[in-house]
């Protein structure tokens, strides 16, 4: 399965520089938090495969106008073709916003999870906004990661943790690819591919 990740900013190559048939190769497209309604969209149409999203802080006009087309998998896991998808959107609260949890907060919402994980007998691929904790965050509250994440990544050991919210020009050290344990730890900023087998 043929992965198109993206998070945080509009992709000049994917969009700037479309052209016909450039988005026609994915199975599935991955859009990890503070992209644009439009954007999301224009993914759909273009590339004519599911789109699955989560909300990053910036995305509070998500939950009246939803982008058209799209799939939010907020506190869900979706399957596709046999792949469960975890999906927990937001970032750390630093200021006021919808999308923004503490970690006692956050740690509440994958408690909520726990049925639903155990049912599907645990997840492939987590997609987040905000990455884990001590993996590849900042130490400001703004950019740190989730310590839950962490802690969810090494008792199900997916195969993929996918997360958005670091951007690249953050730093000259800022990998896109981070293998922790069992799983490849993904950036999405900007865009990334990548093939999971099954």
């Amino acid at each position: 399965m043929r992965i198109l990740a993206v998070a945080d900013t509009v992709s000049k190559y994917l969009y700037d520089c479309y052209t016909p048939g450039k988005l026609s190769g994915f199975d599935l497209i991955l859009a990890c938090g503070d992209l644009s309604r439009d954007y999301l969209e224009f993914l759909v149409d273009a590339s004519q495969c599911p789109v699955l999203y989560v909300r990053g802080n910036h995305d509070d006009s998500f939950e009246s106008r939803p982008p058209e087309g799209c799939v939010c998998i907020e506190d869900a896991i979706y399957v596709y073709e046999g792949v469960r998808i975890l999906g927990l959107g937001g970032s750390h609260r630093y200021r006021e916003g919808k999308n923004m949890f503490t970690e006692k907060q956050m740690r509440r919402r994958v408690k909520r999870l726990a049925l639903k994980i155990c049912l599907h007998r645990g997840f492939d691929i987590l997609v987040t906004h905000a990455p884990a904790r001590h993996i590849n965050d900042f130490d400001s509250l703004s950019h740190r990661g989730f310590e839950v994440f962490a802690e969810l990544i090494e008792k199900y050991r997916p195969k993929y943790f996918v997360h958005g919210h670091i951007h690249k020009n953050y730093g000259i050290n800022i990998p896109q690819r981070t293998v922790r344990g069992e799983t490849t730890v993904i950036n999405a900023y900007d865009y990334c591919i990548f093939e999971y087998e099954k």
